[in-house]
Formats: C-alpha cells, structure tokens, sequence
C-alpha cells in the first residue's frame, strides 16, 4: 500500500487532504464535525479495537483520511443488528421470473417512470449523445434501484459501512468485511470531497446511495457532475444520477446501437447435454449465430444475422416452464451493475415500458 506521503501528485482528491492538513480537515472540511468532536460519549468501543486501527490505518494509506478525523467519525457510528441482519442471504428459495417481474413492471413504478421522462427526457437525451446508452436503460435502472428516488434508503450510511466493516456477521456463508471497509474509506474521502457531513448521508443496508444506488467506490470512480451544478449529487439531482448511470454503463463496455437481447424458443426435443453445454457460461457472450445453430437452436433473421457473441440465458419459473433469452454483450453489461439475469431483463423491460407510457 501507497503511504499518503508518497501519494502521485496526479490524485488531486487525496493531494487535497494533505494540502487542507489534519487539523485544519477536523475543524472545518466537513460540515459540523467540530462540533460533533466535541460531544461526549464517543463510542470507539462499540468496534474491535485492533479491526478498527487497522481499518483506520488502511483508509489513512488508501483515502488520505487524517486517522484522527477517521477514528472520530467511526467512532460516532453505531452498531446496527438490522443491517448485519440483512447482509445474510435469505432462505433458499425457488427462482421465478414472473413473479420477479411483476414486482418492477407495476403501475406505481411505470407512472412514476413516465413522469420522470416527461420532466427530465432532456438529461437522457444528453446521456445517450455522450455516452451512448439508450433513455429506456437508464431510466430502467433508476425505476428498479429506488423508483426514480421514492426509495433511497433510510440507514446512516456510516453506520451500515461500519458495522460490515467491523462486525460483518460470522454466519454469513463468506467475510466480506474487507470490501465494506475499503467502501467506508471511499464514503469518507467522497463526503471530504464534496463536502458532506457524513454523520447525515443516507442510504441501503448494504451502503448504497442515491437514485442510482451507488457504493461509494462507485461514486469515486463513475459519478459525474452532468448539469455543471459544482458538485456530483447523486441524491437530489436527477441531471447527475441519469448521466453517471450512463457513466457507469459505458465504463463497462456499453456498445451504442446494439440490442440487448432476442427471444429464444429451446425445442423440447434438444438433448439435455447439449442444453446444458449452452447454459453453462451463464450471462457470459460466448457463442456466435452459427454455433447455435449448429447446436440445434431454430434463430429468428435477425439473430442469424447478428455478428456478435450471444449467450443462452434461462429464467426458471418455479414450476412452469422456464423462459429464455439470448443475451448479447449489452445485455451483460446491465448485469455488472447487478449480476443477475433477472435484473438485467427486468431493467429492459421497466424501460420500455416508461417509455412507452411518456409518450402516450
């Protein structure tokens, strides 16, 4: 790891804190802190004592926090068994796209969709010349993420970080503790940034902020400031959550004037290994048109025509038959902001259906 004294002169961000110096960033570079410092009852015993300074350390090397502010803030964080509760994965359950589904494509997020497009199409308008993303995507996500902002999250983001970072609980099936904290560094050197109080930000369970349900990481890296307003605000403005959300796609590889997706009939007569053998790269692009073909799947014109890589993606539906779709490479990158096919087609299909609905 980098030591803050050695920190590239080309990381403005951290460069900032060293230039501002410890004391002069406890007193007065985030909204109301010294006056926070100053209250009694600060409870740093709340977390492991050599976690927390090793933490504390690792965000001082990574973030160029000044460890003192560091400990102070973590310390006025508390413990949240909700949060540690709802890390866990829930109990095994059968995977059903339809009911999925119906939990997204609904009236109240479809009007709020439509009314979002209405008043703010000039943004995603802006974001599709920039970055190439389509409206309907962007306006998918930010419907499924928190329904154009109705639902962002009411946890003290500094309270869910610092619980996963320091008590992640020990019957999750994997210790993800190290990834929360690396996140709680990136939530401090954002609110030092742009100025926020981070005693007041708030957000998911899991840290996640704003119409777009950013990880703090995230924010650092994809988050932009579309409408020029002097600072990224991905919780009250909506130019600056449909343009990063454009970001955030394009970062990942989005290709302009590519599908998503085509439908796809599996004969039932094709043999369970060969099936098998086209399932088993998941949501990965991995076979051209021939290949299918070639495997015994009847393809539409346009698919055949296609030149790019597919990948042949199931949806269960509990009892019923389950449905398929050929995913291209757009359709997998949707899926790195939730790796999840489920999510991905719900996106699509939300967004097409706002759309649709803001033009009458």
């Amino acid at each position: 790891m980098t030591s803050p004294s050695s920190l590239p002169a080309a990381d403005p961000d951290r460069r900032r804190w060293l230039r501002a110096g410890a004391a002069v960033a406890l007193g007065t570079l985030l909204p109301g802190l010294a006056a926070a410092q100053s209250t009694p009852g600060t409870e740093t015993d709340t977390w492991p004592a050599d976690a927390l300074a090793a933490l504390i350390d690792r965000i001082a090397r990574r973030n160029a926090v000044p460890p003192d502010l560091a400990r102070s803030l973590i310390g006025q964080a508390q413990y949240s068994a909700t949060v540690a509760q709802l890390i866990l994965p829930g109990p095994p359950q059968r995977k059903n796209w339809t009911v999925y589904r119906s939990r997204f494509l609904d009236p109240l997020r479809i009007g709020a969709g439509s009314d979002f497009v209405q008043e703010f199409g000039v943004w995603l308008d802006r974001a599709r010349r920039r970055f190439g993303v389509p409206p309907q995507v962007i306006a998918g996500i930010l419907g499924v993420e928190t329904i154009y902002g109705r639902n962002m999250g009411g946890f003290r983001v500094i309270d869910s970080l610092s619980t996963l970072a320091l008590r992640y609980p020990a019957q999750a099936p994997r210790d993800r503790s190290a990834y929360f904290g690396e996140q709680l560094g990136d939530f401090l050197q954002w609110c030092a940034r742009d100025r926020r109080d981070p005693l007041a930000v708030r957000g998911s369970y899991a840290g996640a902020i704003g119409m777009p349900q950013f990880m703090p990481g995230n924010i650092l890296r994809y988050a932009v400031d579309f409408d020029d307003g002097g600072a990224v605000d991905l919780i009250g403005d909506p130019a600056d959550a449909v343009g990063s959300v454009a970001n955030f796609l394009a970062s990942k590889g989005w290709t302009p004037h590519q599908p998503t997706h085509f439908p796809l009939q599996v004969p039932s007569d094709l043999p369970p290994a060969t099936l098998d053998a086209l399932l088993a790269p998941d949501i990965t692009p991995t076979f051209s048109a021939a290949d299918l073909r070639a495997a015994g799947l009847p393809l539409l014109p346009r698919v055949q025509a296609y030149p790019g890589r597919l990948a042949v993606v199931r949806l269960p539906n509990a009892d019923a038959a389950p449905d398929y779709v050929l995913g291209t490479d757009n359709f997998y990158v949707i899926t790195r902001y939730n790796h999840s096919a489920f999510y991905a087609l719900a996106v699509i299909e939300l967004g097409e259906a706002v759309t649709a609905a803001a033009r009458g």
